[in-house]
């Protein structure tokens, strides 16, 4: 069984580097199908200005969407950066010739880190900027008035390009000690030396492009982050800020602030302020609980969706403004054609998902499961019984739970292991129920009487750990938990076990008859006699990061982590670093094919599907996916992946004969 660790891990690049900072034309690898579940995180949205129905869509891994009808289709268009550490938090377009796009990007690998990527063909090829590369920019504007001018905010200050980018000026002091963090930047729209910079500790201004600044704190709370801000279009003394401590406004280009009320204490992490482009008293503001309107200049607000919505940015198309689209986390896009009084999903095109688990249900042959994670409510358990096309979130009584793994009984039963607990779906009421009782005996008091009949006394508990792996047999259940092993023989209705040789947090687990191998993040332990007794594999000392083990039918264990495979034909006694045919680190998963009676193995760090036939000792590459993998099954004779950001992806119909009658090839 498998399960992987929940981090950024290198994926495959899909734009080449040259010369460190040069990239080139975006190149999918591979034709796999992205399948779904549709929706995910979105970071930022941004239009074409001379056609807006051209629509681009940065996320927090390094990848770009585009839309061709205004949002109602996504496909992917380009993936920025030599991994997926990026986030895109600002995509500009220049309003004289849309074919120049900028994305602003800083790395939640090395916060330090980031670029500003530009493309001068409508995306067809890309360079990171050398006068911005290796900054964290969290803020970047193009000019209304002169679309050569940028300004870009980053963590070690301001810095301003007059030529389109070609070359880069640092327009803040250096080493300033409060204009740094730079988090929102805006360009006044007739003047492009009016220049307001938005930081972790209040906002500052400078009227004459960057040679003088000057802190425009009046009116504001003195510990406020400044998210966004944005300048009247019409009328440019007009200036809105939000921070952490409100949203603020001023008639007089920032001299004064005043704070506006109608907004909740708890919705003011005001991520992000947008203008109606057709009606300069219309406002919206995307928060972490919603999204907010007004209608008077901000006089007035109206909260236009509910609180769980979390709003990253606003799109309001320039033609019609009652067409709003919103850049969320975990609900991916939601549009508006009724001026934001009702929302809906609009995401056909894209998926950004976690999928941590996946499975073919055995009594329905059209249906695939899947179990994904960090999507709250939003996440859990989807369905699909056509391939992908439709998905159906069957999440109901989780209650917003991440689902590491998920299995199928022998009577057809589905069980889930999620972050708090094990639950097993009740098919008729549609409704998924704990299975979470612990059972364990305790010695009984004594009673001072002689001849007194001892009982046993019962204690009962609630497991409510993380369940990171499930093994299934029609005898035993076991599951790892952060709390220990844990192990039923009456199908889930009650658990007993807890630590093993002293070990708590247990990520992967396999059962074979007797033989069962258990892992925590760095250690491996197994026994032979069904867990009476444990013994401590002596990879432990070398491993850091295990990310999962299986037993092969002629008893071979093999272990996936962080450090690449390992396997032993000796219950774990010595162990050979497999390096025949697979990478030497990052290998994500090694699971048994028994349709094939083959090993299969995927990583991170590739999206090659690999298999042995020989109980582990050589590998051949098969497939390459053009994704990372964290791990691989076989469906009606084709490889269905499971991806960090992808969702869940199916190998071409027509590469399905390798998947079913070995991959072929030669081993490295």
């Amino acid at each position: 069984m498998i399960w992987g660790a929940i981090r950024s891990v290198s994926r495959k690049s899909l734009i080449l580097l040259t010369m460190g900072i040069a990239c080139a034309s975006a190149v999918w690898a591979g034709e796999w199908t992205v399948l779904g579940p549709e929706g995910g995180d979105v970071r930022s949205l941004s239009y074409d200005p001379r056609n807006p129905d051209h629509i681009y869509l940065g996320t927090g891994t390094g990848t770009m969407f585009l839309s061709e009808d205004g949002g109602h289709n996504w496909s992917r268009f380009a993936h920025l950066g030599d991994g997926d550490e990026f986030v895109l938090d600002h995509i500009a377009l220049d309003g004289q010739n849309p074919k120049h796009i900028y994305v602003a990007a800083w790395s939640v690998v090395n916060q330090q880190a980031g670029d500003i990527f530009h493309s001068r063909d409508g995306g067809k090829d890309w360079e990171a900027l050398p006068g911005m590369h290796g900054k964290s920019v969290r803020a970047m504007a193009i000019s209304a008035s002169n679309s050569k001018v940028l300004v870009a905010g980053a963590l070690d200050g301001v810095f301003r390009s007059n030529d389109g980018g070609s070359s880069w000026q640092r327009i803040s002091p250096a080493n300033h000690a409060d204009i740094k963090n730079i988090e929102s930047v805006a360009i006044d729209p007739k003047n492009p030396d009016v220049v307001y910079a938005g930081t972790w500790h209040l906002a500052w201004k400078t009227d004459d492009g960057g040679a003088n600044w000057h802190r425009i704190n009046k009116g504001m709370i003195d510990d406020s982050d400044v998210f966004s801000i944005i300048v009247d279009s019409t009328n440019p003394s007009v200036v809105f800020a939000s921070a952490c401590s409100g949203i603020y406004k001023s008639d007089n280009a920032g001299d004064l602030f005043r704070k506006l009320q109608g907004i909740p204490f708890s919705a003011r992490r005001t991520r992000v302020l947008k203008q109606d482009p057709t009606n300069a008293a219309v406002v919206y503001a995307g928060t972490t609980e919603g999204l907010w309107k007004t209608l008077d200049a901000g006089k007035t607000w109206k909260h236009v969706t509910n609180s769980d919505t979390v709003v990253n940015d606003v799109l309001i198309d320039p033609r019609n403004s009652n067409r709003v689209l919103l850049a969320t986390d975990r609900a991916g896009v939601m549009a508006s054609d009724d001026g934001a009084q009702t929302f809906t999903a609009s995401n056909h095109g894209y998926t950004h998902r976690y999928v941590s688990s996946i499975l073919a249900d055995r009594n329905d042959t059209s249906a695939i499961i899947v179990g994904v994670v960090n999507d709250r409510e939003l996440g859990g358990v989807f369905v699909t019984r056509d391939a992908g096309r439709h998905w159906l979130q069957k999440s109901s009584g989780l209650g917003g739970r991440d689902v590491f793994a998920l299995k199928q009984a022998p009577n057809g039963a589905l069980v889930a292991g999620t972050n708090r607990g094990i639950f097993m779906l009740d098919r008729t009421a549609s409704l998924w129920r704990p299975i979470n009782a612990i059972v364990s005996e305790k010695a009984p008091a004594r009673t001072g009487k002689r001849g007194a009949k001892k009982s046993v006394v019962i204690a009962r508990a609630t497991l409510d750990a993380r369940v990171n792996d499930i093994e299934i047999t029609p005898k035993r259940w076991i599951i790892a938990t952060s709390a220990g092993l844990f192990t039923s023989s009456d199908q889930g209705k009650s658990w007993s076990g807890g630590a093993v040789m002293g070990k708590n947090d247990f990520v992967a687990v396999e059962l074979k008859g007797e033989r069962i191998v258990a892992a925590t993040r760095n250690s491996l332990l197994y026994s032979a006699n069904g867990g009476t007794t444990w013994q401590e594999a002596a990879l432990s000392s070398y491993l850091t990061s295990i990310h999962g083990v299986t037993i092969a039918p002629d008893g071979e264990i093999l272990v996936a982590s962080r450090e690449g495979a390992f396997r032993s034909s000796d219950g774990g006694v010595s162990w050979e670093h497999v390096t025949r045919g697979l990478p030497d680190k990052n290998v994500s998963s090694i699971s048994y094919d028994e349709s094939a009676q083959r090993l299969l193995a995927t990583s991170m760090a590739t999206g090659v599907v690999f298999e042995s036939q020989d109980g582990g000792r050589s590998w051949h590459r098969g497939p390459d996916s053009g994704y990372p993998l964290r791990r691989v099954s076989v469906m009606r004779g084709r490889f269905l992946a499971a991806t960090p950001f992808d969702g869940v992806i199916l190998q071409p119909e027509g590469e399905s004969e390798r998947a079913s009658a070995g991959l072929g090839g030669s081993s490295n």
